[in-house]
């Protein structure tokens, strides 16, 4: 699908969203983001820094944004995310971990209302644009 080109020049951003799992659930929080997506559900996650791995950004965003300690399980699919109105492009890679212990806090209040477990077939909406593109891919985590 051909997308007009942005005004913007920046290069596409990476992001990790990270699909915490727990007793067949997932873990959502809402965002309260001023950039994009304000009031969207998302997954923990957030920006690849140079020079980091895939797996240790997971593990640091669910940690800073949850306080949950979690281990990789996997990965999943990704998906290429235009935000047209913001003039933002991320391509969002997607990572499968469980939190075993523990119960999620919101760690910053300024960038999220509240965590939630949640069914995969009953993620609340409005869904942030990566989820929208993981749901349409037909893609189900494994244990949800």
């Amino acid at each position: 699908m051909e997308v007009a080109a942005p005004v913007h020049t920046a290069p596409p951003r990476i992001g990790v969203a990270v699909m915490v799992v727990r007793d067949g659930h997932v873990l959502i929080g809402r965002r309260l983001s001023a950039s994009h997506g304000h009031d969207t559900w998302q997954f923990p996650g957030g920006h690849l820094e140079f020079g980091e791995s895939i797996a240790h950004c997971a593990l640091r965003e669910v940690a800073e944004e949850t306080g949950l300690e979690a281990v990789v399980t996997g990965y999943g699919p990704y998906t290429n995310d235009i935000f047209v109105d913001e003039g933002k492009h991320y391509v969002t890679l997607f990572v499968l971990a469980t939190a075993p212990v523990g119960q999620p806090q919101v760690m910053e209040p300024e960038k999220c209302a509240e965590w939630r477990w949640c069914a995969w077939d009953a993620l609340p909406a409005p869904r942030f644009l990566s989820i929208e593109h993981l749901l349409a891919l037909g893609y189900r985590p494994p244990s949800v």
